[in-house]
């Protein structure tokens, strides 16, 4: 494999057993991996995908010129339970289909990454937990659970937990799913596409910031008036399945890094576990993960630094690629972070 080719995994766990007290049948863990791991066995990047998203959101981070050089580090895409890639309703054992998914957690996630990081990268010691969105939840997950492994931790437009109004939102974007005749309680066999469409425009209300549809911003992404824009957001949730958002959504919605037997819902011993330096980035327009949250996390993480990011993109000023100048600052203090000594 050359060092810089993005190859798609998958990392099979059989049945595994889930928070909840469920099995998990067949489980699967798509990941890519970007890079090779070094004899040292020390420069391991694990990158955990945002909601909605696939590995293939996080490549724009990842390049010569960027702090995640594969040549240096070997970077690992793990894709979240519920994405459709890894398992999911849409692609789960037959028995545990559509609406027989079982319930998945944020700690659900981390420990089925872990145990492929054990048995496929020899239990490397990580350089770098990264993510956006729910991928920076994971990210806090990992380095309180796993505090002598993950040297260091960027939370980008992100929490430790899903706070009261996060959940409205979500609460919201439900709704306007769940309300289509054909969903039938996630057992549809035609596709909600009105629920997925409402969906998609309660979200685009959320996603960006007032001033970036004020100041018309969206014109950077080629869309031409707001119209364009939503229905650009209606087409890409038509793409995905309905179960499959609502199962990430769950995981989203009921987030906590310390709710699970280690913490037992303990915040403050969950945040003060991370032995980690650690990058606690929101941004400044953020609608629902809001820089006030993060930044009454972040007092209770040791080595933590808080650093706002200052833009209209609201909470997809994150987005890896979405708004280049923003990407390019991220990496810059995920640079900084790596080189700190």
């Amino acid at each position: 494999m050359k060092l810089n080719q993005t190859v798609v995994k998958t990392y099979r766990a059989r049945n595994f057993s889930l928070q909840s007290g469920e099995t998990l049948l067949d489980a699967q863990l798509s990941y890519a991996q970007v890079g090779q791991l070094n004899a040292d066995k020390n420069n391991l990047v694990v990158l955990p995908t945002y909601y909605g998203g696939t590995h293939e959101g996080n490549l724009p981070l990842i390049g010569a010129n960027s702090a995640l050089d594969p040549e240096r580090y070997c970077i690992v895409i793990p894709n979240l339970i519920g994405n459709g890639q890894s398992s999911s309703p849409s692609n789960a054992h037959p028995e545990q289909r559509n609406a027989r998914f079982p319930t998945i957690s944020l700690y659900d996630n981390v420990c089925l990454q872990h145990q492929l990081v054990q048995e496929t990268f020899a239990n490397a010691s990580i350089a770098l937990v990264a993510g956006w969105s729910m991928g920076g939840m994971q990210a806090l997950q990992w380095a309180c659970l796993y505090p002598e492994q993950v040297r260091a931790v960027a939370s980008i437009c992100a929490t430790a937990r899903c706070w009261p109004h996060n959940q409205v939102f979500l609460e919201g974007v439900k709704a306007a799913l769940t309300c289509d005749p054909n969903w039938d309680n996630g057992d549809y066999t035609t596709p909600p596409a009105a629920g997925l469409k409402a969906f998609a425009r309660v979200y685009a209300g959320w996603a960006y910031s007032q001033a970036f549809y004020r100041n018309e911003t969206y014109r950077q992404l080629g869309h031409q008036s707001i119209e364009d824009l939503l229905r650009f957001w209606e087409d890409d949730h038509l793409q995905q399945d309905a179960n499959d958002l609502l199962c990430m959504l769950n995981t989203w919605q009921t987030a906590d890094i310390s709710r699970n037997p280690i913490f037992n819902g303990d915040m403050t011993a969950a945040l003060g576990a991370i032995q980690a330096r650690t990058l606690i980035m929101p941004g400044s327009s953020d609608l629902y993960f809001t820089k006030e949250d993060a930044a009454y996390e972040a007092g209770f993480i040791p080595d933590a630094r808080l650093n706002v990011l200052r833009s209209e993109w609201g909470h997809c000023a994150g987005a890896p690629g979405r708004n280049a100048a923003d990407t390019r600052y991220i990496l810059g203090e995920i640079n900084q972070l790596l080189t700190k000594k």
